[in-house]
């Protein structure tokens, strides 16, 4: 990062610069030379220039969609930004995130969010990371008056809170929340007030002042280098144009217009004479000439190479991890001690593992998953959160940038909808994004499904929900030596890792070898071996699936039984020899409602790829559409059993 305190020249020169580069890419935009929609800082230049003036090298930066300010003041080259807003190969993310989305790790800046305010949980894991690591770097995330009113904004600030983290929450109050007056939304003058009620401390800058700016960040970075953080700073400000590139701004008093023009930073410091005439003169002519070479290259810049579209998504390259010790002797075990066993030793085996959710520490989680895990690890590495999903998930993401391998809980599948954002749009575009300058392997584990009372909130099967996301990896042990075994492959995974435990099984016993090589997080296993039919599943539905072949086998018809256990990636080659073993009579089973579950995306596969080979249409069965009930027995109505898939495989063998 490119910090040093600020003098007046200094101050004007990088103020003038964004300016100037803001206006080059509206004109670029409006010659058709760059595609979508662009948020421009005008009028709140002097907000990243005297913040990262306030910051040291070591520390971290991450700004809202309105960031490319925040870019250039990190120290990044104005042409690998300005090509990367142009979408052009050589931009500082090869064309993939254009103006809303793009980053810089190299200079510290980890990067713009299009999602409104996302990146506060983001911001509070690099803080933990930093934390975890003893460090002594401080994080700043900007964020809009706007997303003051997101849920995902006021978690990340209880989250530090909580945790005490060396972050800065840096508001950019323009008055605007995107076309609607901050006013209509906030009933009070400073937004700074709510941070207040979390017990953080917090101040009101004039973000029109560089060197106000530079002071208010230093001295809340000081604050929070001694372990007092986190700080929460509200930037007055003003926006001179509309929301984006095509914002005609309609909607917006000219009063309005006109008082933000007399707030214009770099008139103010012009007025204000801190250089003379001819040296703003000299200035302004240097960087405008500066930026018209810059804008004439990207022109003739071309476009990213369509061949390396699919490039980045995962790391194609991990190899799978030699284990410290031979493995043990299978012996008895549970499957919630098996997931226990396999954290324990990550946790023993990798310095940088954490592990945290709501309940998950001290109570051992409402299942007993992690118990005693904190006991012999610490408050440090194994705590308990707020009951704040987005900040658990989002921290994660933050805390796998910097280098940590976090391992964190959602009690209930069902709950991940409320911070489904930071899984989707954060963590599955961290490698693609940033063709792998930046990696996310962290490992959500969740558990989900029916059990006897459970109601619609809690009963969900969400598996294909998450199976659509390219950048994310999801796995289902069925076993507890699955259990063990994908736990680990998890953790060891240098990607987004999701594993959906069932609850039923938790308390199923089984023999669990321990130890030995860490697999690769993919690959499906025959459980059993028939010519007849074939019987694809995954998760809750393995011992129905086991039971019905035992059934079938005394009927005469034997049938070869296949665990997926990795949905994403799925596994084609198993399925293109479970298919040709069977004589192409299949049948997909899962929990899961049947429309738009992921037994359709396996029955797809198998017709697109092996249509010559099926005997008939790929059968699926799983639960009806229906919201579940809490009652066992119309709970018992509703699920898939052995019976139905007996009834299934005679039909299609035509006995």
């Amino acid at each position: 990062m490119n910090t040093r305190p600020l003098d007046h020249e200094t101050a004007y020169r990088s103020m003038a610069l964004i300016r100037r580069f803001e206006e080059q890419c509206l004109e670029l935009s409006r010659e058709g030379r760059v595609a979508g929609s662009i948020h421009l800082c005008l009028g709140q230049e002097a907000i990243p220039v005297g913040a990262v003036a306030g910051l040291q090298p070591q520390d971290r930066v991450l700004s809202t969609y309105r960031g490319h300010g925040w870019a250039l003041a990190s120290g990044s080259d104005p042409l690998a930004v300005m090509a990367e807003i142009a979408q052009r190969a050589a931009g500082v993310n090869g064309g993939r995130a254009g103006s809303p989305l793009l980053s810089d790790p190299e200079v510290g800046f980890l990067g713009e969010n299009s999602i409104i305010g996302a990146g506060v949980p983001i911001a509070d894991g690099v803080a933990l990371a930093a934390k975890l690591q003893g460090t002594d770097r401080v994080v700043l995330t900007s964020i809009g008056d706007g997303a003051m009113n997101q849920g995902s904004t006021n978690e990340g600030m209880i989250f530090a809170a909580a945790r005490r983290l060396p972050v800065i929450i840096l508001c950019e109050n323009n008055g605007w929340s995107e076309m609607t007056p901050t006013t209509q939304t906030v009933m009070h003058d400073d937004v700074a007030q709510r941070a207040e009620g979390m017990g953080i401390e917090s101040h009101v800058v004039d973000g029109g002042d560089p060197f106000a700016v530079e002071a208010a960040v230093r001295s809340a970075a000081e604050r929070c280098r001694r372990g007092e953080g986190p700080v929460f700073l509200e930037c007055k400000t003003v926006r001179l144009s509309g929301h984006y590139n095509k914002d005609v701004q309609h909607y917006r008093p000219e009063e309005d217009v006109e008082a933000a023009r007399a707030a214009d930073p770099l008139t103010r410091f012009v007025e204000g004479a801190h250089l003379a005439g001819d040296e703003i003169e000299a200035i302004d002519e240097s960087v405008s000439e500066q930026i018209a070479q810059i804008a004439a290259q990207v022109r003739d810049l071309p476009a990213p190479d369509p061949s390396t579209a699919q490039d980045h998504l995962y790391d194609v390259d991990h190899h799978v991890t030699q284990s410290a010790k031979p493995a043990d002797p299978a012996k008895k075990m549970t499957y919630y001690r098996a997931v226990n066993t396999a954290l324990k030793e990550a946790l023993e085996e990798r310095p940088e593992v954490v592990l945290y959710g709501e309940d998950v520490a001290f109570a051992g989680g409402i299942f007993g998953v992690t118990r005693g895990l904190q006991k012999t690890f610490g408050a440090d590495r194994v705590f308990d959160t707020p009951i704040a999903e987005s900040a658990i998930l989002g921290s994660a993401v933050g805390a796998a940038l910097e280098g940590m391998r976090p391992v964190v809980e959602i009690m209930w599948a069902d709950f991940v909808f409320v911070a489904l954002d930071q899984i989707i749009n954060q963590a599955a575009n961290v490698r693609y994004v940033s063709r792998s300058k930046l990696t996310a392997p962290l490992t959500i584990r969740m558990q989900q499904g029916v059990t006897p009372g459970s109601c619609a909130q809690h009963s969900q099967s969400i598996e294909a929900i998450l199976t659509h996301i390219p950048g994310i990896k999801v796995g289902m042990p069925a076993t507890p030596q699955d259990a063990y075994a994908m736990t680990r492959s998890a953790v060891e995974d240098p990607d987004p890792t999701v594993l959906i435990e069932h609850r039923s099984m938790y308390q199923d016993s089984a023999e669990v070898a321990i130890g030995g090589d860490i697999e690769r997080a993919e690959g499906a296993r025959v459980r059993r071996e028939g010519a007849d039919v074939a019987i694809i599943t995954w998760g809750s539905m393995l011992q129905p699936s086991l039971a019905a072949a035992e059934n079938l086998s005394a009927a005469g018809i034997e049938a070869t039984v296949l665990d997926l256990r990795w949905l994403r990636p799925l596994d084609d080659a198993a399925l293109a020899r479970v298919v040709a073993a069977a004589g192409g009579r299949v049948i997909v089973v899962h929990e899961a409602t049947l429309s738009s579950g992921f037994g359709a995306e396996v029955a797809a596969r198998i017709t697109e790829s092996h249509f010559d080979r099926l005997a008939a249409p790929v059968t699926r069965i799983g639960t009806p559409e229906v919201r579940m009930p809490s009652a066992p027995v119309l709970q018992e109505s509703l699920l898939p059993s052995s019976n139905d898939i007996v009834a299934a495989a005679h039909k299609l063998v035509g006995r």
